[in-house]
C-alpha cells in the first residue's frame, strides 16, 4: 500500500479472511533467509582465518637450464659458395656430421695444390738451415784449427825470442871478455910505449903491441855489432809474436763474424719455416672449415639459406639446431619490488600452455595441473622490460614435467611466498602493500650455523 490517502484500507478490510492474503501474511519467509545469511557470514568468518599462501606470479618461457642446449645458429666460419646440402629440415644429425659444402671465393686459395707447394717451400727452407748449420759447425771446426796453429807458432815464436835472449847473453859475455882484451892490450901497450922512451924497448915491440891493440879493438868493436844484432833479433821475435797474435786474432774474428753471420741467416730462414708451417696449418684448417659439420647432437629446425651457388659471408648463420639432449628450464620475469622475496631454491609452481590447470594461486594443495620447479639463478640487471630476469628448474622431489613441452612454449609461474591468513592477504591486497619479507627456513638455518 502506498498509503497516499487518508483512509486506509487495511483498517477495513483484513486480508487474513482471503485466501491469497493467508499464504502471504501468515508465511515467514525472512526466517530461512536469515538462517542463510547467518550460515554464509559464518562459513566468511571461519574462511577469513584460513591460511593463504602469498605468492608471486609472472609470466615466461620455456628454454634450457644449459646454454649448450638451446637452440644455436651454425655460422659459416669462412666467406665462400654454397656447392652441396647433406640435410634438410626436420633431420637428425650427430656429432660432426656434414650440414653442406662451400667453395672459396677469395683468390689466394684457389690454387689446388696450395699445401703441396707451402710443404715443399718449408722442405727446402728446412734443408737451408740444415746448411747454415753445417757453415757454423765447419767455421767452429776453422776457428779450433786457427787457435791451434796460432798457439804452435807463438810456441815457435818464443822458442826464436829465447834463442835470441840466450845469443845476446852470450854476445854480452863475449863483449866483456873483448873489452878486457882491449883494456890489457892498452895496458900493455902503455906499458911497452913507456919502455921505448926510457930506452929499454925496441921500436918493434912497440909496434907489435899497437897491432895487437888494434886488433883487440876491432874484435871488441865486432862483438859489440853482434851484440846489438841480437838485441835486434830479440825485438824481432817480440814483434814476431805480436805479428802472430795480431794475424791469427784477425783471421779468428773473420770467422767468428761469419758465424753470426751464418746464425743471423739461420735464425731468419727459421722466422720463415716457422711462418710458413703457420701458414701452412692455416690453409689445411681452411679446407678443414670447408665443410660444415653439426657440433652436436640434433634436429635440424631450419636452414636459413637456400640453393646451390649462393655467396655467404664469414659469420653468416645458414641453420638452427636444437640439441637432442637438454634439461628444460623457464625463465620469468618479477617486479623490481619482489626481487627482495625470491631466493634461490625457493619453491615454484609452474603452468605450461597446453596442459589444462585449475590454479588456486594460494592454496598448492588443491591445485591441479601445476609443476614444481625451483629458482637456480637470479639476474642483477634489470631487462629491457623493466623486470629481472629469473630462471627456474624442474624440482626433482615434485612429479616430472610433461614430455611435450618444447622449447620456447609459454608458462606461468606462481612463487610461493609466506603463509598468512586470508583476512591479511585482503587487507595488503586493498591497501597495495607488497607481501612479507622474509627468509626461508633453510636459508635462517644456514645463518644460524
Amino acid at each position: 500500500m502506498l498509503n497516499i490517502s487518508n483512509k486506509s484500507v487495511h483498517k477495513k478490510l483484513d486480508l487474513t479472511e482471503y485466501n491469497s492474503g493467508k499464504l502471504i501474511v501468515n508465511k515467514q519467509y525472512y526466517k530461512q533467509f536469515n538462517r542463510v545469511s547467518i550460515l554464509f557470514l559464518l562459513l566468511m568468518l571461519v574462511t577469513m582465518f584460513l591460511p593463504w599462501t602469498q605468492n608471486i606470479t609472472g609470466k615466461g618461457k620455456v628454454t634450457t637450464l644449459k646454454p649448450t642446449q638451446r637452440p644455436q645458429n651454425i655460422q659459416s666460419p669462412i666467406p665462400g659458395r654454397i656447392e652441396q646440402w647433406y640435410v634438410q629440415a626436420g633431420d637428425f644429425v650427430e656429432k660432426g656430421d656434414t650440414i653442406l659444402r662451400i667453395s672459396e671465393v677469395k683468390s689466394d686459395y684457389f690454387d689446388e695444390k696450395l699445401l703441396e707447394r707451402t710443404n715443399n717451400q718449408i722442405q727446402s727452407k728446412s734443408k737451408s738451415i740444415q746448411a747454415y748449420k753445417g757453415k757454423t759447425n765447419a767455421l767452429k771446426d776453422q776457428i779450433v784449427a786457427l787457435k791451434n796453429e796460432q798457439s804452435l807458432k807463438l810456441q815457435q815464436a818464443k822458442n826464436k825470442l829465447l834463442q835470441a835472449k840466450l845469443k845476446v847473453q852470450s854476445d854480452s859475455i863475449d863483449l866483456e871478455a873483448f873489452r878486457t882484451n882491449q883494456t890489457v892490450a892498452e895496458t900493455q901497450f902503455n906499458r911497452i910505449q913507456t919502455l921505448q922512451q926510457e930506452g929499454l924497448k925496441a921500436t918493434k915491440d912497440v909496434e907489435e903491441k899497437r897491432l895487437k891493440l888494434q886488433a883487440a879493438q876491432a874484435k871488441f868493436i865486432s862483438q859489440e855489432n853482434k851484440l846489438l844484432e841480437s838485441r835486434n833479433k830479440v825485438i824481432n821475435a817480440e814483434i814476431e809474436m805480436s805479428r802472430i797474435n795480431a794475424t791469427y786474432a784477425d783471421k779468428i774474428a773473420k770467422s767468428q763474424s761469419d758465424i753470426f753471420t751464418a746464425e743471423s741467416s739461420k735464425l731468419d730462414i727459421e722466422v720463415q719455416v716457422s711462418k710458413l708451417e703457420n701458414s701452412y696449418s692455416n690453409y689445411s684448417k681452411r679446407i678443414d672449415l670447408q665443410y660444415v659439420t653439426a657440433p652436436q647432437n640434433g634436429l635440424i629446425n631450419k636452414t636459413l639459406k637456400g640453393g646451390i651457388g649462393e655467396n655467404i659471408k664469414e659469420g653468416e648463420s645458414l641453420v638452427t639446431i636444437m640439441p637432442a639432449d637438454y634439461d628444460l628450464a623457464v625463465e620469468t620475469y618479477i617486479r623490481p619490488i619482489d626481487l627482495p622475496l625470491i631466493h634461490i631454491d625457493e619453491k615454484v609452481r609452474v603452468q605450461f600452455d597446453g596442459w589444462p590447470a585449475i590454479v588456486f594461486s594460494g592454496w598448492e594443495s588443491v591445485s591441479y595441473g601445476t609443476y614444481g620447479a625451483k629458482v637456480v639463478a637470479i639476474e642483477n640487471y634489470i631487462s629491457d622490460n623493466g623486470m629481472y630476469r629469473i630462471l627456474l628448474s624442474q624440482d626433482k622431489d615434485d612429479h616430472a614435467w610433461p614430455t611435450g613441452v618444447r622449447v620456447g612454449s609459454g608458462a606461468k609461474t606462481i612463487a610461493l611466498l609466506d603463509d598468512v591468513p586470508i583476512w591479511y592477504e585482503l587487507w595488503r591486497q586493498l591497501n597495495g602493500f607488497p607481501p612479507n619479507f622474509y627468509n626461508p627456513a633453510n636459508k635462517a638455518t644456514a645463518q644460524k650455523k
